[in-house]
């Protein structure tokens, strides 16, 4: 059974990239209250393919918890029933989490494809969690970063029910994406806790704290980037999809430092890579930081000045959870490995 723990580990960080990218696609098509309700959607397993569907008809079968649009406001079933020739308001009560009320079958099955791709991924985990009881006498850490991993998946649905339930509210989707980027760093832990080859490391103070306050420079950088993100939302709203070029425009003060920012990622990461080759350190991963932060930069430059083009946005963030999954594991190989002072 052992042998299928580490392929199981790596499944699960696949899965959860996935997840990213679903999510980035769900924000970019605005596809967030696609589904008014959690974890079913219009109060479905499978979702409605037509406004035909969601819509009081009379001599039809309802379930508790169907929701249906009527008078441009939702309205939850409160009991099974089936519905007379005119409409029974005692059947019925308003959907009071809140007043997001229409259809849009493409946002519809967008937002249920992020949820479906999100439950699949529990699948590898649990697996993988039932599989690292079998380490728990010679490598204890593994089922307990393992449990971990449910715990955090487990809140990280919860988070999501908030997230629907409060209409997209900007903090929780910010929080919601930076438990998936420790849901990501946990499953990185636990896949350096079973490699195969063990090296050391040469490093010294000062490279150990740059090689850290990088990865937390890019943490915050995301952050702020929902924000901007937020702020094109908003512009969405007053001037619609087509005006791309007035998303931007003007820009806000948090665009300014979220792009004034990724230069000092820039600098701090290249001085890395310099002195990785200087000393010899041989943390090969540092090259693919300079690579995504390079793409990083072009996505963004692409989406300011080139109106966002199809897919820049998603592509965008996805590099961003990438770049930090990479220095996450150079600093698992830097303060886990043996490690020689230079």
């Amino acid at each position: 059974m052992k042998k299928y723990f580490r392929p199981l580990v790596i499944a699960s960080i696949v899965l959860i990239y996935l997840i990213i990218i679903a999510g980035a696609v769900v924000r970019m098509t605005g596809s967030g209250m696609g589904c008014p309700d959690w974890p079913k959607c219009f109060g479905y397993y499978i979702p409605p393919t037509e406004e035909a569907q969601i819509q009081w008809k009379p001599n039809h079968e309802y379930q508790k918890g169907f929701i249906v649009i009527l008078n441009k406001e939702l309205r939850i079933a409160t009991n099974d029933f089936t519905s007379s020739t005119a409409y029974n308001s005692s059947n019925w009560e308003p959907y009071t989490k809140h007043d997001y009320a229409k259809f849009n079958v493409w946002h519809t099955w967008i937002e249920y494809i992020n949820r479906l791709t999100t439950v699949l991924s529990g699948i590898p985990i649990l697996l993988m969690f039932i599989i690292s009881l079998w380490f728990w006498k010679e490598k204890r850490k593994l089922p307990l970063l393992a449990g971990l991993t449910i715990i955090a998946m487990g809140f990280q649905a919860w988070l999501g029910k908030i997230v629907v339930d409060s209409n997209l509210l900007p903090l929780r989707i910010t929080v919601h994406m930076l438990v998936a980027f420790i849901i990501l760093a946990i499953l990185l832990y636990i896949l350096f806790l079973t490699r195969e080859r063990i090296t050391s490391v040469r490093f010294n103070t000062t490279f150990k704290n740059v090689l850290l306050f990088s990865a937390i420079f890019t943490l915050i950088q995301v952050a702020i980037g929902t924000q901007v993100r937020q702020h094109i939302d908003e512009q969405l709203k007053i001037v619609a999809d087509l005006a791309k070029s007035q998303w931007l425009d003007p820009p806000t003060l948090t665009f300014y430092i979220h792009r004034s920012f990724s230069i000092l990622i820039v600098v701090i990461n290249v001085w890395l890579l310099w002195y990785n080759k200087k000393m010899q350190l041989g943390l090969s991963k540092l090259n693919w930081v300079i690579g995504l932060i390079a793409l990083e930069a072009l996505t963004g430059i692409l989406m300011y000045y080139f109106d966002f083009p199809f897919l820049s946005q998603p592509l965008h963030l996805v590099l961003s959870s990438l770049l930090f999954g990479v220095q996450f594991y150079i600093i698992l190989e830097v303060f886990k490995n043996k490690v020689i002072e230079a």
